[in-house]
């Protein structure tokens, strides 16, 4: 699996578990409109993966705009998913955490929840993720860009787009982006292992294994 070729910082702090990077772009403002967003409140915690009894939970703050989430969801989270979520040491969850840098974020946060609707979140994550390169970089809304490709994951066309239109979700994406700040979040990704961070200058899948592997040992120490 590659390293990261983006500036990817992660802390290490002694102890058990948490791990956390940002970015240097700054925390996204209040959604644009004629009035604010009012965050969710129906206790929506972010999608994930793995078993509700993986010994360790990571916590990822991501943006589906963001470079470096890009670069994080194609070439090191596949080898995650194999090694470590698929084996059951992993729950992984994935939180919005939408910048003011870029002008899509919120856009295809919701494009992604919408998908959720008919479960098909991650799928739309993990393509929102590989196609950056080809939305990520457009002046233009690619609101279009994101109703074909829930077409071709086979979503209902009518009702994905009832559900963007409505911005349903939008009241969760901001909600995920104020528990994010509450907890110091300043950029993306940032992951939160355990609750408590554990760092380093790689947020590589070699390195996410041995900070998981050392969080497992020290739990079977107790």
């Amino acid at each position: 699996m590659k390293p990261f070729y983006a500036l990817l910082g992660v802390v290490v702090v002694v102890g058990g578990g948490w791990l956390v990077w940002a970015s240097r772009t700054t925390p996204a403002p209040a959604p644009a409109a004629s009035r604010p967003v009012p965050a969710a409140a129906d206790g929506f915690r972010g999608y994930t993966l793995g078993s509700e009894a993986a010994p360790v939970e990571v916590v990822e703050y991501a943006d589906f705009q963001c470079p470096h989430c890009g670069e994080f969801a194609v070439l090191q989270l596949p080898t995650i998913r194999e090694q470590l979520i698929a084996t059951g040491k992993v729950r992984w969850r994935l939180r919005d955490f939408p910048l003011g840098g870029f002008p899509w974020s919120r856009v295809s946060a919701l494009a992604a929840q919408c998908a959720g609707e008919q479960g098909k979140f991650w799928p739309m994550a993990d393509t929102l993720f590989l196609t950056q390169s080809e939305w990520g970089r457009s002046s233009r809304n690619p609101s279009g860009f994101f109703r074909d490709l829930a077409r071709g994951l086979g979503l209902d066309r009518d009702k994905y787009d009832a559900c963007v239109a409505s911005q349903r979700y939008a009241g969760r994406i901001e909600a995920s982006y104020q528990e994010g700040i509450a907890l110091g979040v300043q950029g993306t990704p940032t992951f939160f292992v355990n609750g408590r961070l554990k760092t380093d200058n790689n947020a590589s899948s070699d390195r996410f294994k041995q900070v998981v592997d050392s969080v497992i040992a020290a739990q079977h120490k107790r």
